[in-house]
């Protein structure tokens, strides 16, 4: 396989301090060079495992497709990932070429951008065929503008030798956790997911089915119900109250003994069990009604160039192709974008602790509300 080029991969964690217009007005529109090549872009944002994801896959995509030359940008997480959006809004607004042609980004960047019109290029199984792999219910955020190529959900992590009463649902949960006072954490919801995940999932779990598919603002009065159990629970918590930071940080509480049962994303403890650094008597599953979770979700940049749309293209097809599926498996501990059906038996096995299904969030900008009113109402107090 052939190496991976490092002066093609940008390091862009500068990007904070510049503006989106002076990034537009850097874009050098990757246009065909002259040996007849097209070169596309990707930008990415996430955790080191992403970075890895693409620094093996770009490489194996050239091998195969040797007139396209992609180039791999990259925004670790907490350093301005939002400013590639940016940067493609400030473009279209400006009738400029932004530079981006793929895009990995959330379900949030697709409502935004669906909301200013025209930003990505629709995409369906007539010009990314491995669509018709992928699993239905990640397709359902997408509006046909992105390929859901991988997905985690949070789950519950415990120690089975020190938890005997293992929690099926969420109000068994709700009751362990008052009758084990200290030995659960979730960590701040503002510095991870797994954290706002049992919040959210705590709060609309008192509402109606289908209400975390609302983006009413309306239903913000509803959530008094949630918030009044989150502080009924809330001297039960770690310390009498103690939020972690970060995803990690609750982890290394269960790591090290000092909490039985804690929120996790399933990428992450996974990964963490095969590195040894959870031990074997840490189990993962998932509860009734679900925890969220989600895909991660490929766009295309809407640029106007067809030969670089076509190149594009070309790339999101091959992220749906089992031998990549199975690098989103090994690699990241990520569930895979394409159906479950389609992988081996011994694939399928990996995840049968983790694989019961996840809701997700289609609040919108809900979510970040529900947090800021966490912070009033719970972490307070």
């Amino acid at each position: 396989m052939k190496m991976f080029n490092g002066a093609k991969r940008v390091f862009t964690g500068a990007v904070i301090g510049l503006s989106a217009i002076a990034l537009v007005a850097c874009s050098s529109g990757n246009e065909a060079d002259a040996s007849g090549k097209t070169e596309i872009s990707v930008y990415s944002s996430g955790s080191k495992n992403v970075e890895q994801f693409w620094e093996k896959v770009i490489p194996m995509f050239e091998e195969e497709h040797e007139k396209i030359d992609v180039e791999f940008v990259f925004v670790p997480s907490g350093t301005g990932g939002q400013s590639t959006m940016d940067r493609i809004l400030a473009a279209k607004e400006s009738g400029n070429d932004s530079g981006v042609d793929i895009y990995e980004g959330s379900l949030e960047d697709i409502i935004r951008g669906k909301e200013e019109g025209d930003i990505f290029y629709p995409l369906t199984t007539e010009n990314v065929e491995n669509l018709g792999n992928v699993q239905e219910q990640n397709l359902a955020g997408a509006n046909d503008l992105a390929v859901p190529y991988r997905a985690s959900s949070v789950v519950l992590a415990y120690n089975e030798d020190k938890v005997k009463d293992v929690p099926d649902t969420a109000d068994e949960l709700y009751q362990w956790i008052k009758d084990n006072p200290g030995r659960f954490a979730y960590n701040d919801p503002t510095t991870g997911g797994s954290g706002s995940s049992f919040v959210i999932t705590t709060v609309y779990n008192q509402l109606e089915d289908g209400a975390m598919n609302i983006q009413d603002e309306s239903i913000m009065e509803e959530w008094n119900i949630g918030f009044d159990l989150l502080n009924e629970l809330a001297p039960y918590m770690y310390q009498e109250g103690v939020y972690p930071k970060k995803n990690q940080g609750t982890i290394d509480l269960l790591a090290n003994g000092e909490v039985d049962m804690i929120p996790a994303w399933s990428d992450m403890a996974l990964e963490q069990k095969n590195a040894g650094l959870l031990s074997e008597s840490i189990k993962l599953k998932q509860i009734d009604p679900a925890f969220t979770g989600g895909p991660s979700y490929l766009m295309l940049a809407n640029n106007g160039d067809e030969a670089r749309k076509e190149a594009a293209e070309e790339l999101l097809n091959y992220v749906l192709t089992l031998d990549v599926q199975e690098i989103v498996m090994d690699q990241m501990y990520g569930y895979p974008g394409i159906k479950w059906e389609l992988l081996s038996e011994e694939d399928q096995e990996k995840f049968t602790d983790v694989s019961g299904g996840y809701r997700i969030f289609n609040g919108g900008e809900l979510g970040s509300e529900l947090v800021q009113q966490w912070q009033k109402e719970v972490a307070a107090q």
